[in-house]
């Protein structure tokens, strides 16, 4: 299937919040039990701080070709080239949209002269970093409040 990849527009801040915590919810929830879930879908703040992060960081939607303005996924990176986020839509997992998300962000980072990615991913997104080249640097335990997850810093040149 093809994806339409565009930049952010405020108007996709709804959309992008409901893709990332569907994700989390469909996806991760194989890999995380259900407070951490709970816990790391709610860690969002307003709608209007979700806005702001996702308007001052380069940050790309994916789209059906036929409708751009639902959203299904989204990538941003930050002026290091570490990778924030990058969620797609469990309806729409495995068709290639991660890696069109990717490929997107990695002609910007090329283009502003960055020669590394950096991400912290889940246990979930682990295997699709790696198969993009990315290699764990370190295992990580972050907490949102009491509860702990395990994510890993990964790099790839």
């Amino acid at each position: 299937m093809r994806f339409l990849i565009r930049r952010y527009r405020s108007g996709d801040a709804a959309a992008t919040l409901a893709v990332f915590r569907k994700s989390i919810a469909g996806l991760a929830s194989h890999d995380y039990d259900t407070k951490q879930i709970r816990v790391w879908a709610g860690h969002t703040g307003t709608i209007w701080q979700w806005d702001r992060q996702r308007s001052s960081t380069p940050t790309w939607v994916a789209t059906p070709p036929d409708d751009d303005e639902a959203v299904t996924g989204f990538i941003d990176v930050d002026e290091n080239g570490y990778i924030g986020r990058l969620f797609v839509d469990p309806t729409h997992a495995r068709l290639g949209m991660a890696s069109m998300l990717l490929t997107e962000m990695e002609h910007h980072t090329r283009a502003r002269g960055l020669t590394q990615l950096s991400v912290h991913t889940s246990s979930t997104a682990r295997p699709f970093f790696e198969h993009h080249g990315f290699h764990v640097e370190q295992v990580r335990h972050p907490a949102i409040g009491t509860i702990s997850f395990t994510n890993y810093l990964m790099v790839r040149p």
